[in-house]
């Protein structure tokens, strides 16, 4: 297996393993993080997910291009095709777009060495990302004659400002871990890989121990109102505020604030 998952109680922790090749994701890679990615969906126990990577140069350096250079139709013969088959003609990139897998429980990105490429465009799709003192940025793609395929640009500049995206873009230097949380890119930075990886679960406990149903409404307003006017976000975040109102949780959290005491929440 090239991609692990290991559960901890309701935490998730996802690793990218394949150390020998600074975790690039190949087909096999690619389909059973997804598949991991699915239990995390569905399993309600499960709270939130962290994503790393195995071993200690890299979180992940994007798609193996080894095992991916060649492609079996033609652009036209894989672009009206589901996402499954168009992978298997050549578009791998539709499986690093987590999209369509409908997510709506935190993920976190705990970023240790080299996250380039599609690794970033990984990273970009987590709601959390933090990183060791040795991690390193990119989106090299242009050095190769290519451009960042799963909006890797669009997402970087909705994540730092456009100066920022615009010149990792264009002259696809990387940046180190301290740039990163300088400019915005990652909220944390750890000193060694194990202070990492504590972090990384402190956080995913905490985000586990609230509400679950009103972690996943704010998963779900942070990708859905992005793109709405002032007027259309608060219409939606009317909606889910309502829709959150009269449940068990929060009848819960009022009276464990009112007693002082710690919520006991079970997702209702």
């Amino acid at each position: 297996m090239s991609v692990q998952l290991e559960l901890h109680g309701a935490v998730a922790r996802i690793v990218l393993d394949r150390p020998e090749a600074l975790n690039a994701l190949d087909i096999g890679a690619l389909r059973e993080l997804r598949e991991h990615l699915v239990e995390v969906r569905d399993r309600r126990e499960i709270r939130t997910a962290i994503i790393t990577g195995g071993g200690e140069r890299a979180f992940c350096v994007g798609a193996d291009l080894k095992s991916t250079r060649e492609s079996t139709a033609s652009y036209a013969e894989a672009v009206f095709l589901a996402n499954e088959p168009a992978a298997d003609a050549g578009l791998y990139i539709r499986l690093i777009d987590l999209t369509d897998l409908d997510l709506r429980k935190p993920l976190i990105a705990a970023v240790n060495g080299h996250c380039l490429g599609g690794g970033l465009e990984l990273a970009l799709q987590c709601s959390l990302r933090i990183a060791s003192a040795n991690a390193s940025f990119g989106l090299p793609e242009a050095l190769v004659g290519s451009i960042p395929a799963v909006s890797g640009l669009h997402r970087l500049l909705k994540a730092v400002p456009s100066a920022h995206a615009m010149q990792m873009a264009l002259t696809g230097q990387r940046i180190d871990a301290r740039q990163a949380a300088a400019i915005g890119l990652v909220s944390e930075v750890a000193e060694s890989q194990a202070e990492l990886s504590e972090r990384a679960f402190a956080l995913a406990e905490r985000i586990a121990a609230a509400a679950p149903l009103a972690i996943q409404a704010l998963q779900s307003l942070s990708t859905q109102t992005a793109h709405l006017s002032d007027h259309d976000a608060q219409r939606l975040a009317e909606l889910y505020w309502g829709v959150l109102r009269d449940t068990e949780d929060r009848r819960e959290g009022r009276a464990a604030f009112a007693e002082k005491r710690t919520p006991e929440y079970k997702g209702r």
